[in-house]
């Protein structure tokens, strides 16, 4: 029986994807006026190696991530540069950052049925002293009665099985009762799975993404709508 529903929070119940992609441009476009030593594809292919390793290690971090880049260029950075560029890839993100709109009432469909809700969710390499995001949704943020965020502290980041066994055990429940519901192949399908959650893979399909090839036993669903019968979700699957 499935007594609890754990949530993801960026790309799950938010739509950042046009933040991140606007984000992410002008911050190459800084970067490349600093440096201006190398063809801007040349520099693009360097910029994104060093993002994907930052990424699988669920580092979000872009001040580390332009450290390492001006380190392979061979530049000083200024470090309150630095530190303003970020604060700027943040505030675009944020800007552009909408609730999915059938969020707020698919929350409230699954606590009148008797499900607690809980989140874990990345700090994304912003030092946030446990105050995520999250709290500028207040609609959202009400519905949860555990909310863990990961990369902070003493917990490590998702897929590490750490912060998705803090929250089991802030709910004092087992993981084969809870459900798991994320948007990242890597991040949360594999690391609920790994702790014995039943994860279910939300591909938004209001989201233009390219989605990981992979097999999977979990269930993919492409809205929030589709969590109407979460019971039946999951025995489909098994």
């Amino acid at each position: 029986m499935i007594r609890a529903v754990v949530f993801d929070f960026g790309q799950t119940l938010v739509d950042s994807a046009d933040g991140f992609r606007t984000a992410e441009k002008e911050l190459q476009r800084k970067a490349y006026a600093a440096l201006v030593t190398a063809p801007w594809g040349e520099f693009l292919d360097v910029y994104r190696e060093i993002r994907s390793r930052f990424h699988a290690r669920s580092n979000f971090s872009r001040k580390e991530i332009l450290e390492e880049l001006f380190r392979r260029y061979g530049h000083q950075t200024d470090p309150a540069l630095i530190e303003q560029w970020e604060t700027d890839y943040w505030k675009r993100i944020e800007a552009m950052t909408r609730v999915f709109p059938e969020a707020e009432k698919v929350l409230e469909r699954l606590l009148v049925e008797g499900y607690r809700l809980a989140m874990i969710t990345n700090a994304q390499g912003r030092k946030t002293e446990g105050k995520h995001r999250l709290g500028r949704y207040p609609e959202l943020e009400r519905f949860f009665e555990a909310i863990i965020v990961a990369g902070e502290g003493r917990v490590p980041a998702k897929p590490d099985p750490a912060p998705f066994r803090l929250c089991l055990e802030k709910l004092g429940i087992d993981p084969h009762e809870t459900v798991y519901v994320g948007d990242d192949w890597r991040i949360d399908v594999l690391g609920s799975e790994a702790v014995g959650m039943h994860p279910v893979w939300l591909q938004h399909r209001s989201v233009k993404r390219n989605w990981p090839i992979v097999e999977t036993s979990a269930p993919v669903v492409h809205s929030l709508e589709d969590l109407a019968d979460i019971e039946r979700l999951i025995k489909e699957v098994k």
